[in-house]
């Protein structure tokens, strides 16, 4: 790829549809992922050959990687693409939800999806107060923008976010996808946060953002152990490059725009060839083949984006108020008296400089009620109150 070909023209933060900024956001995770999984592998392998093949696809996987991140246009600021971060992360999970049998996997995913949920609430809320944009124009109305499980409530001891992994060879193709697919998306907004909070223009979104980022690597921590570890690094190599020719091609069949489309179009061409490449190591040096790895190889359910807005609303009324103890979720009013996530909770919490809690207060101050984007009122009374922030659910009992 030329380099001028790696600096598309962006799009149109105006025109743009909400789902395809969404997109953007997703295959560029995805190719980020891409790259630093084949940098681990390299670090771990001492054949010559499989490490050109990787240096190889890298090179074109950064080459990909940089043409998507350029898409992004230059007036949008760091708190509207936030907004599209966690539009993503509300409405991938859903999607992914919707379809998933395997309970380890669904559950794990509506534990998350409340908590990014809530995200999407606490940022729209900076949203106003620092840039004065009501953030339904940047959803489109397709996301409601309400409190999920308090992000207070989600500070857990870190060995509490582990969960099983799955078995690969039993597990479902679409599983170890959506494995795949949220690990990458949930990284990549970890990274964006990580990297951006020392950059934003005051010290409430610099709180905010670390906060929230603390939050985010709770999630990696959760998708990332629902991968089976048993794989070898070729054959999650191989599984790698096949989530990608699906993520290109579910964007291929659901893009709207065509200039979005055309480039889509071409990285899942590009992304037949990694996998092919990733196949050829595969069975040279292990002796296997790549229905090993995935089955008959035909994609299940394609992921396209969209509302979710009903099942979200059903997950959050139905367990807002559990939290994580021993790779199970119970009910906060379940845990036994003394408990890690209590424990935790109290040495790190002050309620009083809490940023995901203060920006909520702070919209209560200047517009004597927080923002919302509603359909109709939040379906947990305790969340109701527009001008008093919640900071019990999902904490205490």
């Amino acid at each position: 790829m030329s380099l001028d070909k790696m600096y598309p023209k962006a799009y149109n933060k105006k025109t743009t549809g909400p789902y395809s900024k969404c997109r953007v956001i997703l295959m560029n995770g995805t190719e980020y992922e891409s790259v630093w999984f084949m940098h681990q592998f390299a670090r771990h392998c001492d054949n010559s050959e499989i490490l050109e093949a990787l240096a190889i696809v890298r090179n074109q996987e950064q080459q990909q990687q940089k043409r998507i991140a350029c898409l992004k246009p230059i007036n949008e600021s760091i708190l509207e693409t936030t907004i599209a971060y966690e539009q993503l992360a509300v409405d991938l999970t859903a999607c992914l939800a919707k379809y998933e049998t395997d309970a380890n996997n669904k559950n794990a995913l509506d534990f998350a999806l409340l908590e990014d949920f809530d995200h999407l609430y606490r940022f729209s809320n900076l949203l106003l107060q620092d840039k004065g944009i009501d953030a339904k124009t940047l959803v489109g109305g397709f996301t409601e923008i309400t409190p999920g499980r308090p992000t207070i409530a989600e500070h857990r001891h870190p060995t509490q976010n582990l969960r099983n992994h799955m078995n690969a060879k039993k597990a479902k193709l679409y599983s170890k996808l959506v494995a795949n697919i949220i690990t990458a998306a949930e990284q990549q907004t970890m990274n964006y946060y990580m990297n951006i909070a020392q950059w934003y223009k005051n010290d409430l979104g610099r709180k905010l953002y670390s906060e929230i980022a603390l939050i985010e690597e709770e999630h990696v921590s959760q998708y990332e152990s629902l991968k089976d570890p048993n794989l070898t690094w070729l054959e999650m190599w191989v599984m790698h490059e096949y989530t990608e020719c699906y993520l290109y091609y579910s964007a291929m069949q659901s893009e709207k725009d065509e200039k979005l489309k055309k480039i889509w179009t071409e990285h899942f061409e590009m992304e037949c060839a990694h996998l092919k490449l990733a196949t050829k190591m595969l069975e040279k040096f292990e002796r296997k083949t790549f229905h090993d790895v995935c089955g008959d190889g035909e994609f299940p359910t394609l992921l396209e984006l969209g509302t979710n807005k009903e099942y979200v609303r059903d997950v959050l009324k139905r367990t807002v108020n559990n939290t994580s103890l021993n790779k199970k979720y119970l009910d906060i009013c379940n845990l036994p008296k003394e408990n890690v996530f209590c424990d935790y909770q109290t040495s790190i919490i002050n309620k009083e400089t809490v940023p995901s809690h203060n920006v909520i207060e702070k919209s209560i101050e200047i517009y004597k009620k927080d923002y919302r984007y509603e359909d109709s009122t939040n379906p947990v009374k305790d969340l109701q109150n527009r001008k008093k922030d919640n900071i019990s659910v999902g904490r205490i009992c």
